[in-house]
């Protein structure tokens, strides 16, 4: 509800202005218009949504008056209630992906050598370093592989690239820096740290965990 009542004011400003020079027939259908736009979104979302409390509260708020409730108990309301929409559009497929993630990383938890690093990626070290680290926004020459789940290759690279750590995903820009020059890495990186619910086109679908073979060639602070 949060976004519609935000779109619904974004959309509200332009014609107010443009309502300024309509005659008061004009004003009336405006605001009829724009409150009959309100009520269906909101009859979509709040099938059983008080009328009379909502028009009292838009009353109040539109009329600077004090408001009946603190803007405290608003606040808690309105994040209760964005929280069950996206609890309520949670799909069976949805539910499904998340489960598969989590028993995949499970499993991998459990392999042998299997360090977990702080924000939940999986690391394994296949060969050690002893050079320099990269800087949070440093850069890194890499050679890599990246596989899906099932072993997929999605992305490589044959010869040496730079990157720089502010414009890869998160999973990367989370480990790289703990990586000394020379080492070689297979890091599994949940999808919270990588593309997360939108997954990357037709390569990468949502709440997919990746798995890469990096090896640090080069870094710069």
């Amino acid at each position: 509800m949060l976004r519609h009542l935000f779109l619904f004011l974004c959309m509200a400003c332009p014609m107010a202005q443009a309502a300024e020079k309509t005659s008061a027939n004009d004003a009336h259908d405006l605001a009829y218009s724009l409150g009959a736009s309100l009520g269906e979104r909101l009859r979509q979302d709040v099938p059983d949504l008080q009328i009379q409390a909502l028009v009292e509260g838009l009353q109040q708020a539109y009329l600077g008056k004090p408001l009946a409730l603190k803007d405290e108990r608003i606040e808690q309301i309105l994040a209760t209630h964005q929280a069950q929409l996206t609890a309520q559009s949670t799909t069976p497929q949805v539910e499904v992906a998340l489960k598969t993630e989590q028993k995949f990383l499970d499993e991998e938890k459990n392999r042998p050598g299997v360090q977990q690093l702080a924000d939940g990626i999986l690391l394994t070290e296949l060969k050690p370093g002893h050079g320099a680290k990269a800087g949070p926004h440093g850069k890194v020459q890499v050679l890599y592989i990246g596989r899906l789940p099932d072993g997929t290759v999605f992305d490589s690279n044959r010869q040496a690239q730079w990157f720089n750590l502010d414009s890869v995903i998160d999973g990367w820009r989370s480990a790289l820096p703990q990586m000394p020059v020379g080492a070689k890495w297979r890091l599994v990186i949940p999808s919270t740290l990588a593309y997360g619910a939108e997954g990357a086109g037709d390569v990468i679908p949502p709440f997919t965990p990746l798995v890469f073979e990096i090896e640090l060639l080069g870094a710069t602070t």
